[in-house]
């Protein structure tokens, strides 16, 4: 890789309209761009994962694995990413090893190239399992450090974890700014950091929440990060990440050069920008995700994540709740010993403020997510957390020590005879195995023929209670920062 040239990863056929669209362009939508997209030189397209897999099946009645081919073909000369939540996969809960081993393989067998490895916890002993299947069956391994700030995140931490993860294999390092809290000046200090400490090259991810994200990706440049993901301008910035267009031509002439062609770019930013206006016009894509909110930066929660709970609490009717459930968030995560707040932990704690509030009373309810967080079903916590609040949530329950996928036998022969018919093939099981109910509904009926594709949002459950408050902020997750 070049010492000098800067890569970029573009974003615009995942996280670009995960973030402002939840989730919901269509592959057709995708593919008349496609062969502009595979002339530009990018070093990556990221264009699956996260949440694509369950929203392709929930709402746009596609099978993500086809998505996945159909893009391959269309895309032959530039490397496809995706994102990997570790023992996670692209569910909410962990897996056993066989399973994660499973759709690894099939994942890089159906075209993906480069897998984004990352842990909501920086617990890296959830990322060992997806990190070891995607070197064994040949992928690139990118590990992701999920940032964040609080007493115990600061530059000295994410130094030692760059080394663990380097020591662990990855091909590539990922600082994930989920929220947009790297600073400009932060970036700089942190990118020349973690550079002087390992060998493998440095890809940065940020997003425009609070109106920084240019000069973090500019700062970042300066101290030699080698790759940065932006997005093309017609679904950038605001909650996405900063536009393609304005880094390219910002670096051209200099020492960091893209080398990246303009003109193209402006050929596929048309397309998407037909794109982006028909979603408006559907009512997906809300202009209000483009405002610059520095909220963030006062409560450290993901761009998305507030939108949505504005949306949650309107539902609920308590609207008025809404700064109030902000200033609860942070108490809650430090509570629960300062987790990022990444999926799935942007849900649980966000979840379990809303209730806190609409409650009128912390922690009178308590989500079982929430419960599984203090007894240490996801990972180990970065901070100790608030020993009254665990005793309340889990009484004398033991908690889980150990690597938590260690407790869970293998699951994959359960997963086929569970799908049955259903499945046609193995990624059918996977598809199952991480989305039972809307994988069932999916499966039968593409093998009836299929129905055609509904862009229309959820609808959400209107009773002010605690399954319905967590229905909402959790099945609502598409469009949570990641």
């Amino acid at each position: 890789m070049s010492e000098k040239k800067l890569f970029i990863t573009d974003t615009i056929l995942r996280d670009a309209h995960q973030s402002q669209a939840a989730t919901r362009m269509k592959l057709e939508d995708m593919l008349p761009a496609c062969e502009i997209l595979d002339k530009i030189g990018y070093w990556s397209l990221e264009c699956w994962g996260g949440a694509t897999f369950d929203s392709c099946m929930r709402f746009l009645h596609e099978d993500p694995w086809e998505r996945l081919r159909t893009l391959k073909k269309a895309l032959p000369n530039t490397k496809l990413q995706m994102l990997f939540r570790g023992q996670n996969i692209l569910g909410y809960k962990h897996y056993a090893d066989d399973v994660v081993d499973a759709f690894v393989r099939k994942s890089i067998e159906n075209g993906i190239d480069v897998v984004r490895v990352f842990d909501a916890l920086n617990d890296t002993r959830n990322l060992k399992k997806a990190v070891d299947a995607v070197k064994n069956y040949g992928g690139i391994c990118e590990v992701a450090i999920s940032y964040t700030t609080s007493p115990v995140h600061n530059q000295e931490y994410f130094v030692t974890l760059s080394k663990k993860i380097e020591e662990m294999g990855a091909d590539v390092i990922c600082i994930k700014d989920m929220a947009n809290l790297l600073l400009p000046y932060d970036a700089y200090s942190l990118v020349k950091a973690i550079k002087g400490a390992v060998s493998c090259p440095i890809h940065l991810h940020t997003h425009n929440t609070t109106g920084t994200g240019d000069m973090t990706n500019l700062m970042a440049a300066q101290a030699g990060v080698d790759i940065v993901d932006c997005a093309l301008s017609p679904l950038a910035n605001g909650t996405s990440q900063p536009a393609t267009e304005a880094l390219v031509a910002t670096l051209k002439g200099t020492e960091r050069d893209t080398g990246l062609d303009l003109e193209l770019m402006a050929q596929a930013a048309a397309h998407f920008r037909g794109i982006a206006d028909k979603m408006k016009a559907e009512k997906i894509l809300d202009p209000k995700v483009l405002n610059v909110d520095t909220k963030t930066l006062l409560y450290q929660v993901p761009g998305g994540m507030l939108s949505n709970l504005l949306s949650q609490l309107k539902q609920q009717n308590a609207e008025d709740k809404y700064y109030d459930v902000l200033a609860e968030i942070p108490r809650v995560r430090k509570d629960c010993g300062y987790p990022p707040l990444v999926t799935p932990t942007s849900q649980i704690v966000g979840t379990q403020a809303v209730l806190n509030v609409l409650c009128g009373e912390r922690y009178k309810m308590i989500t079982k997510e929430t419960k599984g967080l203090l007894r240490g079903e996801y990972g180990q916590l970065p901070a100790p957390v608030n020993e009254e609040v665990r005793k309340k949530a889990i009484g004398n329950d033991e908690v889980i020590t150990c690597r938590p996928a260690d407790l869970l036998a293998p699951e994959l022969e359960k997963y086929t005879a569970e799908a049955g018919d259903l499945a046609k093939c193995e990624e059918d099981v996977l598809s199952y195995a991480l989305f039972p109910q809307v994988a069932s509904k999916f499966l039968e009926e593409r093998n009836n023929g299929g129905p055609k594709a509904e862009a229309a949002a959820p609808a959400a459950p209107a009773a002010q209670s605690e399954n319905a408050v967590r229905e909402l902020i959790i099945d609502d997750r598409t469009v949570n920062a990641l």
